[in-house]
């Protein structure tokens, strides 16, 4: 079975005719109707019924016709990808959690380039989003977090993916809310503080939901709790329910309304707080391309950035606490 036999059944099947078929294909009619004859003998079916009034598929043929055009458009899609003669723009792609400051990174990056040239994406998903995306090709590269929580999960997850994690910053757990929240002003909140307002996070996949999540503390179960799906809805939420989220303290101020904050999370001797690594996610043992590095690097500067304001904050609530 070849792609020319193909081919030439799949155009006898649109025009209906043999005749119509060979004039278009600029081939005799003996020798197309010799070609499917030796593909009918192949595949063990009929594929054409002969009427006066031309070639007719039989239900066995449509069925096989059917497969053979999804992959004829595989070949002519995988074709026009690898033609040398084409001019392809390079394309970079990145799937990330719920993170402000990899949007700020990316955007810092994507003006550093004419997106005449090349071809950019971004998508915020769920952590296995993430993962599938970053195995399929789908993405470059991925962005997401570990904790001592998750740790064994997520790795073992990256390992049936055949996947690297490469860490980038560390953090704890931050309360993010609205200015207006009644604990707005307060210099840390702890799990008492926050027991009597909506706790937020975005939901996963159901399976090992609480490993998978993107939010620090997910092993803690808070007496009000609402899932969402992406971050529009949660700032929403936040500011009319008067609610909240556990984050890792590095947002993007620019890309945050003004009116959001994030408050060092005050742990106690039964919920202590965690540790959580932000990093980014290839394939084994492929390199990054330029494009690839370049994101890295706005990254790690976006995360540095970020972890001076949230580090001055933690030291301003430990000198607080301490005695004297």
């Amino acid at each position: 079975m070849t792609l020319q036999q193909i081919y030439y059944a799949l155009v006898i099947a649109d025009t209906g005719s043999m005749n119509k078929a060979a004039e278009k294909l600029f081939i005799s009619q003996p020798a197309l109707t010799g070609a499917v004859r030796e593909l009918e003998e192949e595949t063990g079916i009929e594929i054409f019924g002969r009427t006066n009034r031309g070639v007719r598929m039989t239900p066995e043929g449509s069925s096989f016709l059917s497969d053979a055009r999804r992959l004829y458009q595989q070949y002519l899609t995988l074709s026009e990808k690898y033609n040398p003669e084409i001019v392809r723009r390079q394309k970079f792609n990145v799937s990330i959690q719920h993170y402000s400051a990899a949007v700020k990174a990316f955007i810092m990056m994507v003006r550093e380039y004419d997106p005449a040239n090349y071809e950019f994406a971004i998508r915020e998903e769920k952590t296995m989003e993430v993962v599938r995306d970053v195995s399929s090709g789908r993405a470059d590269l991925g962005v997401l977090f570990r904790s001592d929580f998750n740790k064994k999960v997520v790795d073992r997850i990256l390992r049936e993916y055949d996947l690297e994690f490469f860490p980038l910053t560390k953090s704890t757990a931050y309360v993010y809310l609205y200015k207006d929240h009644p604990l707005a002003g307060r210099k840390a909140l702890s799990f008492d503080d926050l027991k009597d307002y909506i706790c937020l996070s975005f939901e996963q996949e159901s399976s090992g939901s609480a490993y998978l999540s993107e939010e620090i503390m997910s092993d803690v179960e808070f007496p009000r709790h609402i899932l969402v799906t992406d971050r529009s809805t949660m700032q929403n939420l936040i500011i009319h329910l008067n609610g909240y989220t556990l984050c890792s303290g590095l947002i993007s101020e620019d890309l945050n309304d003004e009116g959001f904050c994030v408050i060092p999370f005050q742990e106690d001797e039964e919920h202590p707080n965690q540790d959580m690594s932000i990093g980014y996610v290839i394939r084994r043992g492929s390199l990054l391309n330029k494009m690839g590095q370049h994101y890295v690097a706005m990254l790690k500067e976006c995360f540095r950035k970020q972890s001076e304001v949230s580090e001055k904050q933690f030291l301003a609530i430990k000198k607080t606490d301490t005695p004297g």
